[in-house]
């Protein structure tokens, strides 16, 4: 199993990256099914009710003025190190490797939590049928699972995730289908769109909720490196996330009002909870769907570990390879070209950290998974708000800057996010539903991390001039990049993904 050290522009991956392979990626990392599942009755219960919809639309609507500066920048900067090169590029490199140190801290912990969750639910479901094993076990298979696809390269990882993708996606729109063929019109209540509903008590909190649901769209840019046509693929898999995962959240949550009905909608959901969607797949497709939506509500989760994986490893790939962390994360297997040391590592870090909750007794979705993907939420959408900024830093001087491009959608973008940030500080403890003041002061360890790094780069600037100009790669920003030839076939499918 031996492995080469790979530095500066040779990254050592191989480009066979096609868009529907990155999409299928991004789109897992939301994990619609449990995103619905968990994320929309308590929208529901706590947000603005039967307003949730519009939220989605709002969200989406944000997101996308966010993804066309980024995919802008996008064209400009090719390298797998995603926030940390486009802060590099437009706000300067000591707030990259401040940015570059918060996502490997924020994607470990969503990888983290959602272990947490895979673990709770599994341990659920399959108790439900008899099959009664420790919640550690489950957490277990999970992380060697995901070790041993993280390590291998990614086109695995992408056709697993493909095929877990669908299925979940599949069986909420058969329930959609079904929702409106027994109930026609009215399925889709005009409510949902009223504005009297809309901007009524808790729209915060909705709007919080649904900016959290999009959680991992942005890391189309982190395989930047291993894409066939960067300059097109990473832009194109975005913008098509993003209204993938926009228009299907909203039309699934509308349909879910239609079908328990405004009136009664919060009484329900508050009642139901993570109940509401089995309930109502039960009764509008049956016992057999049911079950299988059960089980793909685990692959779903699953889906979001792997995903997340293969983002925070990239992350801390790059952080090596620059030397921001140690230099043997930057090693790429020899065969799967894979960031296998990176990989191996987050591994490492998801077993030590499960394993200090599972010691503690501590539960593994109260505990584990809220503390962890609330820490992880906090700072993906802060660093997602500073990328938008670095967009409009990174073209104010550029003559192919454009008003809208580059500024006032990125600028729209940044305004949407900053409040996201605002909403989910103020509702941290809701987030997280835990009353801990330790749980809940866990943001401070982003500022932290972020002011350490920027006082990081700010050494290295100072004392390693040498390295300090490598960092992030800024120099391959406007380098034509080739992909390389992988026949006639696979050309094909990425002209017609285009």
């Amino acid at each position: 199993m031996s492995e080469s050290l790979t530095a500066g522009a040779q990254s050592g991956f191989r480009r066979t990256l096609g868009t529907p392979k990155v999409v299928f990626m991004v789109v897992a990392a939301a994990a619609p099914l449990a995103a619905m599942v968990g994320t929309v009755p308590l929208a529901f219960v706590i947000g603005n009710g039967a307003g949730v919809p519009a939220m989605f639309v709002f969200a989406g609507l944000t997101l996308l003025c966010f993804s066309v500066g980024y995919a802008a920048m996008s064209r400009r900067i090719v390298n797998a190190g995603g926030f940390y090169s486009y802060l590099s590029g437009g706000l300067g490199r000591p707030l990259a490797v401040g940015g570059g140190l918060v996502a490997a801290l924020a994607y470990n912990a969503m990888t983290i939590g959602l272990v947490g969750a895979f673990a709770y639910f599994a341990n659920l479901i399959g108790s439900s049928f008899g099959l009664t094993l420790p919640w550690q076990l489950w957490a277990a298979f999970a992380v060697v699972a995901v070790a041993v696809l993280g390590y291998r390269r990614i086109d695995l990882s992408a056709k697993v995730l493909a095929v877990l993708m669908a299925a979940e996606v599949a069986i909420l729109v058969l329930l959609d289908i079904a929702v409106v063929i027994r109930n026609g019109g009215a399925a889709l209540p005009s409510a949902s769109f009223d504005p009297s509903v809309v901007l009524g008590a808790g729209i915060g909190v909705s709007l919080m909720f649904a900016l959290i649901s999009f959680i991992g769209f942005e890391s189309a840019a982190l395989y930047g490196e291993e894409a066939r046509n960067p300059k097109r693929t990473v832009p194109m898999a975005t913008y098509i996330s993003v209204l993938l995962i926009g228009s299907f959240y909203a039309l699934t949550s509308w349909i879910a009002v239609g079908a328990v009905g405004v009136d009664s909608l919060v009484e329900t959901a508050g009642a139901q909870m993570g109940g509401l969607f089995i309930g109502l797949t039960d009764d509008y497709l049956g016992a057999t769907i049911t079950i299988t939506m059960q089980i793909l509500l685990c692959t779903s989760l699953f889906a979001g570990v792997l995903a997340m994986h293969g983002a925070a490893n990239r992350y801390l790939f790059v952080l090596g390879r620059d030397r921001v962390l140690p230099a043997g994360l930057a090693a790429v297997h020899p065969r799967h070209a894979s960031p296998s040391r990176a990989s191996l590592t987050q591994s490492a870090i998801t077993v030590v950290v499960v394993g200090i909750f599972a010691a503690a007794g501590l539960d593994p979705y109260l505990n584990l998974s809220t503390t962890m993907v609330g820490l992880g939420t906090i700072g993906i959408v802060a660093l997602q708000a500073l990328a938008a900024l670095s967009v409009i830093g990174f073209f104010r001087t550029r003559p192919d800057r454009h008003w809208w491009r580059t500024a006032l959608a990125p600028g729209l973008g940044f305004l949407g996010l900053a409040t996201s940030v605002v909403l989910i500080l103020g509702n941290f403890e809701l987030l997280t539903g835990s009353a801990s003041p330790l749980i809940n002061s866990l943001p401070w360890l982003l500022l932290v991390t972020g002011v350490a790094g920027i006082g990081y780069g700010l050494w290295i600037r100072a004392k390693r001039p040498e390295r300090y100009a490598a960092l992030a790669d800024v120099s391959r920003r406007d380098v034509e990049l080739v992909s390389v030839p992988t026949g006639p076939a696979a050309d094909a499918t990425e002209h017609k993904a285009a």
